[in-house]
């Protein structure tokens, strides 16, 4: 599927063989290229091709050895040229997969005996990942009480990368990843038909199956000041030149924003209630939930109307389809 893979593979084979960037290519991927070959998913493609790819280049560079012993200082085109006409074979199937003896969890295995009391609880069962990444987000908003509306003013997202890459290709996802967990956390509620949304027909069935019911992130969604930050180590002999997973990691940093709204509307229930006590308050943050939950008396009054009778307003709870 791309997502900056593409990039990422040329710039192992690259580095691999000491040449530059622009003369690698992707050739189109297919099944008669490689047939069992893995999706971009689970954050996993890095470290799956950038593996593979490596492990073809090493091959090669395995050949080319006695040439380039023969032919110190020549480029990489003179040695590949001589290789060739040596019937030196200039092609190689790289493949990759993860350690089984490294990634490997067993819920039912029971603790042994000799455990040393020192080595961390549960590790007798294994290791559920090659490795970890952290990552830390910071958000500011600004709610508007009368529509329910909010405006995310910044953001500041740090994320442990290992050794990245391409800087520029991690960025840009993990912008998308947070602005993508932040719509999950705010604004994108999936509504059915239940007791709440009776309008809906049949019952059980999904109201918001496409963009004209379902509101995703925009253009105007995104923070005024968003910063990204990497960073980096190498401590990391379990991926690629010692990186790490990108694609997926950063989405419930996007939750940042959610807990910002709910710390606004706190200020406000403290204000229309006069005293500051606990509410739940349930994901995702839509404008109706950022309206009612302000319980002043406007919304009190709302609700009481909807129900038919007098509710408090610090228990009124927003309903969705749950």
């Amino acid at each position: 599927m791309g997502q900056g893979l593409h990039t990422k593979v040329c710039q192992v084979a690259a580095q691999a063989f000491g040449i530059p960037l622009d003369d690698v290519y992707v050739n189109h991927s297919a099944s008669d290229k490689v047939a069992n070959a893995m999706p971009t998913a689970a954050s996993m493609s890095t470290d799956m091709y950038g593996m593979a790819t490596l492990d073809a280049c090493r091959q090669i560079l395995a050949r080319l050895a006695p040439v380039l012993a023969e032919n110190p200082g020549a480029s990489f085109k003179e040695i590949v040229t001589k290789a060739h006409f040596a019937r030196i074979d200039l092609s190689a199937h790289g493949f990759f997969k993860i350690q089984d003896s490294r990634c490997g969890f067993d819920w039912d295995k029971e603790k042994p005996a000799d455990f040393p009391a020192d080595k961390p609880e549960n590790s007798w069962k294994g290791h559920p990942f090659q490795y970890f990444t952290q990552g830390v987000a910071c958000a500011e908003v600004e709610i508007d009480l009368l529509t329910g509306n909010h405006k995310t003013l910044s953001a500041d997202v740090i994320v442990d990368v290992g050794s990245s890459v391409n800087p520029a290709i991690d960025i840009g996802q993990i912008e998308g990843a947070f602005i993508q967990g932040m719509g999950w956390s705010t604004i994108e509620e999936v509504i059915y038909a239940c007791d709440d949304h009776t309008w809906i027909r049949p019952r059980g069935a999904v109201f918001t199956t496409g963009p004209g019911t379902y509101k995703i992130p925009a253009f105007n969604d995104v923070p005024e000041k968003f910063n990204v930050s990497l960073m980096e180590n190498v401590d990391n002999p379990f991926a690629v030149h010692s990186s790490k997973a990108i694609g997926e990691p950063p989405f419930f940093l996007g939750a940042s924003v959610f807990y910002a709204i709910k710390d606004a509307v706190s200020a406000a229930r403290k204000e229309n209630l006069g005293e500051e006590a606990y509410f739940e308050f349930r994901l995702p943050s839509t404008s109706e939930r950022v309206r009612m939950y302000s319980a002043d008396p406007i919304s009190g009054k709302a609700a009481s109307q909807m129900l038919g009778k007098d509710v408090p307003a610090k228990e009124f709870q927003p309903q969705g389809s749950f």
